[in-house]
């Protein structure tokens, strides 16, 4: 008896055709994708005005991010 003819392809790792398409047709829906999203448009940024410095020293205010922070954390 003869030993049966193995496939050449079967030992090494490569590309399949689906493998190819697949990978093609993925980076067509992206590059797709990427010409239909907007770009941001950079805005103009306005430094808020510092508040002046407290006459007793410190320097903590009881903002609204404080007061959010706070309510976070409560049990």
């Amino acid at each position: 008896m003869s030993k049966p003819l193995s496939d050449p392809r079967e030992g090494r790792p490569g590309l399949s055709r689906r493998t190819l398409f697949a990978g093609a047709s993925t980076v067509g829906a992206l590059a797709a994708a990427a010409t239909l999203i907007p770009r941001a448009q950079p805005t103009a940024v306005t430094p808020a005005e510092p508040r002046p410095a407290p006459e007793k020293g410190g320097g903590y205010s009881l903002s609204d991010h404080v007061k959010q922070y706070y309510k976070t954390t409560q049990i």
